[in-house]
């Protein structure tokens, strides 16, 4: 048994948590399904019956394992950084701020903000203050500031925050629900150089050209 099982669908969010997998060199094997022929217990592992779910096999000092499961993107990467530790993905004393700071950043009101344009929901210009992520153009000029001035999210380094707000930023780009500024396209252009990218990127095309 592979240390972790990974549940994904092709064109989901799975593939954020795929790219991180790789980054930590994570030792896992995938169960692949299409979005209406999820599992009946699915359920069990995400209630949400969402994707992506992973189960790590934790091994136990008296032999055998029990598993934890982790859902939420996020979460999947920074848990995958905090079980690699030799993957040198975690944030150093001086990173954490910035790390911690950007990825929750872009899983709350930079997701949220997208997801609000996508929807068409309209937050009225009094009520941005009540919205967590005020409006889309705010996320975007402080993800702009930053990334105008930094390599990455914690400055000069790659770590696993980059996976999550990489992901963010090759997905907007892609689909033209974030605008390519300067910053924005470099930073792309530096995360997805990387080998673990590369790697995870192509498995999810195959998958995505056998679903059709």
């Amino acid at each position: 048994m592979a240390e972790f099982t990974f549940y994904t669908v092709a064109m989901s969010r799975g593939q954020i948590a795929r790219w991180a997998l790789h980054e930590a060199g994570a030792d896992y094997e995938q169960v692949v399904f299409e979005w209406a022929t999820r599992p009946d217990n699915f359920t069990d592992i995400n209630p949400m019956n969402k994707v992506p779910a992973l189960v790590h096999h934790h091994a136990i000092e008296s032999g055998g394992h029990h598993d934890h499961t982790i859902t939420e993107c996020a979460a999947i990467n920074h848990y995958l950084a905090e079980t690699h530790p030799d993957a040198g993905l975690l944030p150093d004393t001086h990173e954490k701020a910035a790390y911690f700071r950007w990825l929750f950043f872009a899983a709350g009101p930079l997701e949220q903000a997208l997801m609000a344009k996508a929807l068409n929901w309209e937050v009225p210009e009094e009520r941005t203050a009540t919205a967590g992520f005020g409006t889309l153009e705010l996320t975007l000029s402080a993800m702009d500031g930053w990334l105008s001035s930094h390599d990455f999210v914690c400055g000069e380094r790659f770590t696993m925050a980059d996976t999550y707000v990489g992901s963010q930023f090759v997905w907007g780009l892609r689909f033209g629900s974030i605008p390519a500024t300067p910053a924005f396209k470099a930073y792309v252009e530096r995360v997805t150089q990387r080998k673990a990218y590369s790697e995870a990127n192509a498995i999810d095309a195959e998958l995505i050209e056998a679903a059709g």
